[in-house]
């Protein structure tokens, strides 16, 4: 499993919430406090997505080190100040590789995206949905992981004009429905929105006038987080949140 936060609002360092908060992703690494048996610590690669212009194309910064371990990210980070984020520390699967490319955030223009969870039955389960995609997308994928793959069929959706919160819902269903177990925590931003989903694993929102933040776990202990409901969709910007219920999974009980 891994963990990651999305922010939206004024202009913060990416220190700030990746490196300084009490409980940042930084800590939240090699201290997590809720991964719900999805393993320890966090050491596998990180990433971290910003955007130099609002309303430009997201810049982004991967490595396949733990984030405590990569002093040219801190010193970027102390540097670098954005009003949209989107950050992660990733626990990789057996078997999937640890590399740069395999850590979030994915991108592409405005989009970033992470996932936060495991796919069952990788690749098998869902080698039908992967076949629909083009085989273009398959053939540049990022890495050959399941969080790789969820990528491109959002991505996939969202150039087809879809709403990302029906991308992401969509997908969330369909590999629910193909790879039972499956832990579906999506998180998508274009700088200015936030859009994530919680499926069997814990996700959490902070709203205040200004901005939002939606991470995996609280980083600080400011009583204003709260939980997302399980199985909803979450769409979030500074000053306002929602969560909508996902459709039903086909065979589920």
């Amino acid at each position: 499993m891994c963990r990651h936060l999305a922010y939206v609002g004024p202009p913060v360092p990416l220190a700030a919430p990746v490196l300084e908060a009490p409980h940042s992703l930084r800590h939240q690494a090699y201290a997590p406090a809720d991964m719900r048996g999805g393993g320890t610590i966090n050491a596998d690669g990180f990433g971290a997505g910003w955007y130099p212009r609002p309303g430009g194309p997201a810049a982004r910064y991967r490595s396949a080190q733990p984030i405590w371990s990569d002093a040219s990210f801190a010193a970027l980070a102390g540097a670098t100040s954005s009003g949209g984020v989107l950050a992660a520390v990733r626990s990789a699967t057996v078997g999937m590789p640890i590399t740069d490319t395999a850590a979030a955030p994915f991108a592409e223009g405005p989009w970033l995206f992470s996932h936060n969870g495991v796919v069952r039955g990788w690749p098998q389960s869902v080698a039908p949905a992967a076949a629909a995609l083009p085989v273009a997308d398959l053939i540049t994928l990022d890495a050959p992981t399941d969080a790789a793959l969820l990528w491109a069929l959002v991505r996939h959706r969202l150039r087809a004009g879809a709403d990302p919160a029906d991308a992401l819902a969509e997908v969330v269903v369909e590999v629910a429905a193909a790879a039972p177990g499956s832990r579906l925590n999506l998180l998508l931003t274009d700088g200015a929105t936030i859009w994530a989903t919680a499926f069997d694993h814990a996700l959490c929102v902070h709203i205040d006038e200004g901005s939002a933040l939606v991470a995996s776990e609280p980083l600080d202990p400011a009583p204003a987080w709260t939980a997302v409901p399980d199985r909803h969709v979450v769409v979030a910007g500074a000053g306002h949140c929602r969560t909508i219920p996902l459709p039903p999974i086909e065979g589920a009980r």
